[in-house]
């Protein structure tokens, strides 16, 4: 279960559908990872073909990533079963 967020539009998104905060044409496949990342226990339950499962180098340790599209990830921790620190980030 997603327990946490440090994005807020990815979180207003999940919470509500608005698209206001992340980019439209990634809304489709952003809801398909948030929902698998809901129901995920561990980050392998992410590790689905064309995602780009892989843990993030460096601090902060514990830290996963999955591709969303062009250089958009959707990059998150867990602690226990619970996937927390949901970010959307944009990396050039």
């Amino acid at each position: 279960m997603i327990r946490s967020f440090r994005h807020k539009g990815v979180q207003r998104f999940f919470e509500t559908g608005t698209k206001a905060g992340i980019q439209a044409a990634h809304a489709r496949r952003l809801a398909r990872q948030l929902r698998h990342l809901n129901d995920a226990r561990r980050p392998q339950d992410m590790n689905i073909p064309g995602w780009n499962l892989h843990p993030l180098s460096g601090a902060p340790a514990g830290r996963w990533s999955v591709w969303v599209s062009g250089n958009w990830r959707l990059v998150f921790a867990f602690e226990g079963e619970d996937a927390t620190a949901v970010d959307y980030v944009d990396y050039h």
